[in-house]
């Protein structure tokens, strides 16, 4: 058992069954009754977020969650095959599980697998990765004065906004937390 009183961000727990992750947490004492933890959580599952109070000192279950480092190897239908590092094992993890992350990667991309009772629950890419540009509009000498931003499709498909002077072939370094172009590499 694990106290409320103990969350921090990024803590898996199990309520009612479901997994949830802590995506933002308060402790309130308010100035007349007792203290209580107003949170965010996000089912592990479904990405669904919702909130929900605890009074202060309450009991949870904690999730015992393991990060094995993998390599991703191949997209299919809605399916990621990752292999693991150690023992070459493949595991194959459905896209509904994975969120945000697939756009950012591409074959042989070193990733953590999230596992809960040796079942694939998520992943946890890079921080930052490195992907070329495959389309984007030509940029014009001299036109960097403006700080202006086109759109630019990369190798994974996702697109983001770069500056005017980025041209297609061009290798970004971009942030997969925000999604944002960090500088040509």
């Amino acid at each position: 058992m694990f106290s409320v009183n103990d969350f921090r961000t990024g803590i898996t727990i199990e309520l009612e069954g479901n997994l949830f992750t802590v995506v933002e947490f308060q402790h309130v004492k308010p100035g007349k009754g007792a203290a209580f933890v107003r949170t965010r959580l996000k089912n592990v599952k479904t990405g669904f977020v919702v909130e929900k109070t605890f009074r202060g000192g309450e009991k949870v279950m904690r999730a015992v969650v393991e990060r094995r480092p993998m390599q991703f190897l191949y997209a299919s239908d809605g399916d990621y095959t990752f292999m693991d590092n150690e023992n070459y094992e493949q595991i194959t993890v459905n896209s509904d599980f994975l969120g945000d992350g697939v756009k950012w990667l591409k074959d042989g991309t070193q990733v953590s697998v999230l596992l809960h009772n040796e079942t694939p629950i998520g992943i946890d890419v890079p921080n930052f990765v490195d992907l070329k540009v495959v389309q984007t509009e030509p940029g014009f000498k001299g036109d960097t004065a403006t700080g202006a931003s086109k759109p630019a499709t990369l190798e994974t498909g996702a697109v983001i906004n770069v500056p005017l002077f980025v041209n297609e072939g061009d290798v970004l370094q971009i942030d997969t937390r925000t999604g944002e172009y960090l500088k040509r590499v």
